[in-house]
């Protein structure tokens, strides 16, 4: 009787991939295998979480630079941070650890998630993978850093402005003014993955640059419907602000997309597809 064949190494299955070498791995294995994963997320974020909360001073005093950047400008005005609520400060804080805590776990926690579907992984699938990771990390930062230094600030000297020309008393509170930093810097953040998507899907055949090059005044449109969502002014400057580097970021995708488009095209022509 002859040997049984080996399988190559792209046809293995998700179950065969993850196995010791040697043993076989029931589903209860798996399911334990997650939950240890899983554990070592939570003891990550919960760390990192107490990390904030003992160097609170410190992380209070770079979430307020934005702030502290623009009031230097207006030296007569008086722009402090207050509380309205009894439960305001202790929500603010917690908030402050949680958010503060995942951004910062947040690394490791993709490491771990990224080992425990790895043995699943082709060859192949870990070249494709790990740069598409590798970018959608660098498009996060930049558009946290973006939104942190630029679009935050803007915002907030837009506000200031407008309330000196109407005179009012500027009455800004913490949980306002961090929810503001927050919710700008990580839906900003969000916002620049958005290429990936478009290269994802022109990876998988569901996109055509030709179709992005056709409809490429509408996505703009697209793109300002979205600035004006993520920004809180409605001020055209802070919302061009924002809308720059994602219409600069649609011209990458299609000149990436078009690439993998005449790969596609090059192993259609060789029969490798």
């Amino acid at each position: 009787m002859s040997e049984p064949t080996e399988k190559p190494a792209g046809d293995i299955t998700l179950l065969e991939a993850v196995r010791p070498a040697g043993k076989a791995m029931s589903f209860w294995g798996h399911l334990n295998e997650l939950r240890g994963v899983l554990f070592r997320c939570a003891v990550s974020f919960v760390i990192a979480g107490i990390v904030v909360a003992v160097y609170d001073d410190q992380f209070y005093d770079v979430l307020s630079w934005p702030l502290n950047h623009v009031r230097a400008d207006y030296p007569n005005l008086a722009v402090d941070l207050g509380i309205n609520s009894p439960m305001a400060a202790f929500n603010v804080y917690m908030q402050f650890c949680i958010v503060g805590g995942l951004v910062i776990a947040s690394p490791l926690i993709l490491f771990f998630v990224g080992q425990f579907i790895s043995p699943a992984l082709t060859e192949r699938e870990r070249r494709t993978v790990l740069p598409f990771a590798g970018s959608a990390l660098v498009l996060f930062l930049s558009g946290c850093t973006f939104s942190f230094f630029f679009l935050v600030t803007s915002a907030l000297r837009v506000s200031i402005e407008l309330m000196m020309h109407f005179h009012w008393d500027p009455r800004w509170t913490v949980d306002s003014y961090f929810g503001l930093v927050t919710w700008l810097v990580l839906g900003v953040g969000l916002s620049f993955e958005f290429p990936l998507v478009i290269i994802v899907l022109i990876h998988f055949g569901l996109l055509s640059t030709a179709f992005l090059l056709k409809y490429w005044k509408h996505a703009i449109v697209c793109i300002f419907i979205l600035s004006a969502v993520v920004t809180p002014t409605s001020d055209f400057v802070t919302q061009s602000i924002f809308a720059a580097p994602l219409i600069v970021l649609y011209w990458v995708a299609i000149i990436a997309g078009r690439r993998i488009e005449k790969r596609r095209a090059a192993r259609l022509a060789a029969g490798e597809l």
